[in-house]
């Protein structure tokens, strides 16, 4: 079976889908259906029921998709010679003729490899266990304490760092087992040890700006294009927070597409950087020659939240009236808004883009 061992990998993530791409078809049902199967069930039972007993399912959901990427590292780190060649860059793949030992400590590190750092102590890499597993555990205990202190949930979106750092440490351990295998010796140093390195040598990781994407304009800054990223990151960002602060639940479906084309995008430019191709050309080029109107809509903005949670809420102390007068406002400045917005992109769209001259 002649399968690419790093797009299985990354396939992993969805339950089922490696193990259908590497025809293991039975395997795949079972797994997309323990995960799909509660999750859904869990989901509808929680707008029926709105208490947490519908979280168990989400938990068998969670043990499911972790069972089911073990499961492909084990398949991937037990495949033939033949597909060895092609998952060398990843760190995954069987060398025939292998002792026991050998197999006894691959099977240890992807046992281990779930909780990160461990996999690094049993290979003797004391350092660098400790960064994934502090960095970890470490974030994990941070969001919530901070979270629990100010009592903001919004602290918690924080938590999408942790599969990042998760699925890093996973890759990591497998990759230094592989290479301790081939007869490379392992250094026992820090991950920002490695970065360091590399920063002096000019070189980027390909798999890390791979996980950086997963957070939109992190990727861009990593390979260097900080005009290109910074504006996807304050996009995705500003996107979220106007959305909920406004609740222009219409335009929710920018985020996941805002999301998707940077993802893409830092894909594409990872490949042009790998060229010697790569430009810091930013998203939106015309943004820097329009200041000025980015300025006003900052004014108004500005204006309007200092008008309605500030002045109406001190003038409606002693002019009940206010109280009434913010209430309208509020209610009909969401409508004003996505009226705004559709009338003014339709124009756009109906007057086109001017002809340019010599064309």
């Amino acid at each position: 079976m002649n399968k690419n061992g790093i797009i299985a990998f990354f396939l992993s993530a969805i339950p089922g889908a490696a193990h259908l791409y590497l025809q293991r078809n039975v395997r795949a049902l079972v797994y997309a259906l323990c995960f799909f199967g509660p999750l859904f069930l869990g989901i509808m039972l929680s707008f029926a029921m709105n208490d947490g007993k519908p979280m168990v399912l989400g938990i068998i959901s969670i043990v499911t998709w972790i069972i089911n990427v073990i499961d492909v590292l084990v398949f991937l780190a037990r495949r033939p010679a033949v597909a060895a060649a092609q998952s060398s860059e990843l760190g995954l793949g069987k060398m025939p003729g292998q002792g026991a030992v050998e197999q006894r400590e691959r099977f240890y590190t992807i046992l281990l490899s779930p909780v990160p750092g461990l996999a690094h102590f049993q290979l003797g890499l004391m350092n660098r266990g400790v960064t994934f597993l502090v960095g970890f555990f470490g974030t994990l205990v941070m969001i919530l304490f901070v979270t629990a202190l100010t009592h903001q949930s919004g602290f918690l979106v924080f938590l999408g760092v942790l599969p990042v750092i998760w699925l890093y440490a996973l890759f990591d351990a497998v990759q230094l087992v592989n290479r301790k295998h081939r007869g490379e010796a392992l250094v026992d140093r820090t991950v920002f040890e490695d970065f360091e390195q590399n920063r002096e040598e000019g070189k980027k990781s390909r798999i890390l700006a791979i996980f950086l994407s997963a957070f939109p304009g992190a990727g861009h800054m990593y390979l260097g294009l900080q005009k290109r990223g910074f504006q996807l990151m304050v996009g995705f960002l500003l996107s979220i927070y106007v959305l909920d602060v406004l609740r222009l639940s219409l335009f929710l479906f920018l985020i996941p597409l805002i999301w998707f084309y940077s993802f893409f995008d830092a894909l594409q430019q990872l490949a042009r950087y790998n060229r010697g191709e790569a430009q810091d050309v930013p998203v939106v080029k015309w943004l820097p020659n329009h200041q000025r109107w980015l300025g006003i809509v900052l004014l108004i903005l500005g204006g309007y939240y200092l008008l309605d949670q500030v002045l109406f809420d001190i003038l409606g102390q002693f002019y009940p009236k206010a109280s009434r007068l913010a209430q309208w406002i509020e209610m009909y400045f969401q409508t004003f808004i996505v009226s705004t917005l559709l009338i003014g992109g339709g124009i756009k769209l109906l007057l086109g883009s001017k002809p340019k001259k010599g064309v």
